[in-house]
């Protein structure tokens, strides 16, 4: 009878156990308004997927940034992004690539949200390509605008659109010169 007891007792536990404990579902957004993007906090993560078109030379690109930034103001920071690629020529062999560019970026008021930011960028640097073990470097300059939207109070997923310009081109053309867009994310430390 005392094991009867004991085991009914310990059901009975477990069934009200196992109703106390609240299951929370996975967020897809969180409330930090301007938290993040305070002056004094640092920004790294990496455009993982950015893939451009170039006019001139009829091919397809796709680069890995990695960044790094600081907040030199509030919503406004400065970095650098290194980053490689590959691009595949309609008429020849693949041209590996590879760019080293400090930026700027500022996030804007309007339009903000609790849970995301629009944001635009500009960086000058320096951009190379190597195709069978001939290799350019030029300079270069990009200018593009994204959507950051908060996972979290410090990871953002991001969005971009942008134009991009290098005279190092191993396609025939002089420069290139196209439009791309890229998905990234960004993690933020700090404040």
């Amino acid at each position: 009878m005392k094991k009867i007891t004991l085991l009914a007792a310990l059901l009975v536990g477990g069934l009200v156990s196992a109703n106390a404990q609240k299951v929370e579902t996975p967020k897809l957004a969180e409330k930090v308004g301007t938290t993040p993007i305070k002056k004094g906090s640092w920004m790294v993560g990496a455009t993982v997927g950015n893939i451009g078109y170039n006019f001139e030379a009829e091919s397809f690109s796709f680069e890995i940034k990695p960044t790094a930034a600081y907040f030199i103001s509030d919503g406004l920071a400065v970095g650098a992004e290194i980053g490689g690629g590959l691009k595949t020529v309609k008429s020849g062999k693949d041209i590996w690539s590879y760019v080293i560019m400090p930026y700027g970026r500022y996030y804007f008021p309007e339009g903000a949200s609790e849970t995301g930011r629009f944001f635009g960028q500009g960086g000058i640097g320096i951009k190379g390509e190597s195709q069978d073990g001939n290799t350019e470097n030029s300079f270069a300059f990009d200018i593009k605008g994204g959507y950051s939207h908060f996972v979290s109070r410090s990871v953002a997923l991001e969005l971009t659109a942008g134009y991009s310009y290098s005279k190092a081109n191993f396609t025939g053309g002089e420069k290139f010169s196209g439009l791309g867009i890229g998905l990234g994310f960004q993690i933020f430390l700090g404040k």
